[in-house]
């Protein structure tokens, strides 16, 4: 009789991996939501300022808002995604359809999307100035 070994899907340490990498997720998608509301509330912190510093000039573009508002929404997409990521990989592990160095695609669109905020956030950051 040979050893073989267990499958993926009667293996706790793969469970758990996957729990982690979907609270992980989470976490990702609870960061964006609170970094889209204070970006947000960013443009209102300035009209404040504005309003009790007779010497402080804003020049508001209603950016902020928007912005903050579009990164609310990714953080929402990105924890619904995770979900539906977390459900299908728990499904694979259990019929033992799972394969293992699969790409994230998810992962991956997520990087590309923050590099391209984070590049127009740039320009936009030069240009104001």
């Amino acid at each position: 009789m040979t050893d073989t070994p267990h499958p993926a899907r009667q293996d706790a340490t793969t469970y758990l991996a996957v729990e982690r990498t979907f609270l992980a997720w989470i976490r990702t998608g609870l960061a964006l939501m609170g970094i889209g509301f204070a970006v947000s509330r960013f443009g209102l912190f300035l009209r404040q300022l504005a309003a009790t510093d007779t010497h402080f000039h804003v020049r508001s573009t209603g950016l902020s808002l928007w912005s903050g508002v579009a990164l609310v929404t990714l953080g929402v997409l990105v924890n619904l995604l995770a979900t539906i990521r977390h459900i299908r990989t728990v499904r694979e592990l259990r019929t033992a359809t799972w394969i293992p160095g699969r790409v994230s695609m998810e992962a991956i669109l997520l990087a590309v999307l923050l590099a391209i905020i984070g590049i127009a956030m740039g320009v936009y950051l030069m240009a104001v100035r």
